[in-house]
Parts: C-alpha cells; structure tokens; sequence
C-alpha cells in the first residue's frame, strides 16, 4: 500500500513565504479534505506537490514511498502515479479530448528505458467507453477540443475522466467544486466517490474552501490549513463546525493571548 508523506514543507512564492511546515501523511485508500480561508495556502500546496515552477520549496520534503518528488521533473510525478485535477482547468484549442487522454496516457506508460509502452487502441476504446459510461459523459466530448468552449462544469466533468482513465496512486483535487452548481457538484462528487469505491488504492488530498462538496464525498480525515499550516484534524464533524462557525474561531483559538 503506498504512501504519500509530506515533511515540515516551507514553500515561497515571490519571496512571500506561503507554506511555513506542512507534515501530513495520505495512504492509498484515504480521502483527506484540506479546508481553509482564502489565501492559506491550500492551492500552493497542492501546485508545489505536482512541481509548479513558480512555487520555490524552503525546506521539507514530499515522499511517496520513500522516494522524494520533489527531486524529479513533473513528467516522472505523474509517472509514478501522481493526478492533480485543477481549480481552473486550461483550455487546448485544436487538441482533441480523445486525442489528450490517448496521448497523455501512452507517455505515463513510458518505461524508465525511454522505451514505448502504448495502451493498444482497442483497450484504450474499450476503457474510454466504460469511464464515460460510469461518469455519465457524452460522447459529444470526444471531439471536442480540451476546454475550448467548455462550461464550468464541463470542465471538471473532464477532470474526472482524466482522473479516471489515469488511475492514480494518489489524486490531487485543487478546489474542484469551485464555482459549480448544485448539479455540476453532484458529477465532480459522484465522479470522486466512484473511484474511491473501484479503486481503493487510489490516495485521495481534497482541497477545498466550502463543506457542501463533502455532504457527498465523506473524508476519512478533515485538515484545516491556517497561514500555511496545519492547525486542526479531525473528521467530517469538523468540516460541520467550520460551515457553521465560519475559519475566524480557528484563527482566535489558535493566537489566542498571543494578540
């Protein structure tokens, strides 16, 4: 069973120290929610996690099964099974949906000889139909270029497809349910709880600022993520008291007689 291991993590973003010691520990099989105000860092967390360059790592380390991510390019992090879905997906005009999966799979089955390992057309086919299927995506999508034109909503339905065709080891959701209508929410949430439930070893870190989405993704652990730390765990109770009480209680409980 894998592990995802993040130690004393110090990161910067134009001189700005954002992240000041995250440690967080994420097996295969476990959905963690990270909640918090805006501007806590929880967007840099998970960017720094899959190699963003603009993010500038202090100290710390980021360890899936011993191995530190942080020292290899992004290429080879999504190679050992690493899948951020974004909080505002990039559209590619003139790029296929059917052709980014098919490519973009092929080269996460690259070996580390260099040497070619694509997923034959006919499985590729056949895998495509199942998760459109299960994740009720049209076969509209196909066609379409990446994004392009693509409602919110669209967008994150294509997230969960990516994340499905991909299977990670551990998935990275950065804000997903942003801006998404109740319905749109449903398919991110059902999207996640479907492969939560298929593939139990996938490690799910769910990033996000509001509790609704996890009224339909239950979280094994509930981390609140104050001026880049992490200052409370607990579990979906929490996410609960956050709705109600609003991020301010945690800041006054956390420096308090210290103002």
């Amino acid at each position: 069973m894998s592990t995802l291991e993040i130690r004393d993590l110090r990161v910067s973003i134009d001189a700005k120290e954002i992240l000041n010691g995250i440690d967080l520990t994420v097996k295969a099989g476990e959905v963690h929610a990270i909640m918090g105000p805006n501007g806590s860092g929880k967007s840099t967390l998970s960017l720094t996690i899959m190699g963003h360059p603009r993010y500038t790592v202090l100290g710390g380390s980021v360890l899936l099964d011993g191995e530190d991510l942080l020292s290899i390019p992004v290429d080879q992090r999504a190679r050992r099974g690493m899948f951020l879905a974004f909080q505002y997906p990039a559209a590619i005009p003139g790029v296929s949906v059917a052709s980014f999966l098919r490519t973009a799979i092929n080269a996460r089955r690259v070996k580390e000889s260099g040497e070619k390992n694509d997923l034959p057309i006919p499985q590729f086919r056949a895998l495509l139909k199942e998760k459109m299927k299960l994740l009720e995506v049209d076969d509209s999508f196909l066609t379409r270029s990446v994004n392009d034109g693509f409602s919110g909503g669209e967008k994150k339905r294509l997230e969960m497809l990516q994340m499905h065709m991909f299977q990670p080891t551990f998935a990275v959701l950065d804000e997903t349910d942003s801006g998404l209508d109740i319905d749109a929410l449903k398919v991110v949430a059902e999207g996640i709880e479907a492969l939560h439930k298929e593939s139990a070893k996938t490690g799910i870190l769910l990033i996000t600022h509001y509790e609704r989405i996890l009224k339909y993704v239950r979280p094994d652990y509930v981390h609140v993520l104050v001026d880049g730390r992490i200052v409370r765990t607990g579990g979906s109770e929490l996410a609960a008291e956050l709705e109600s009480k609003g991020y301010e209680f945690v800041r006054e409980e956390l420096y308090a007689g210290q103002r």
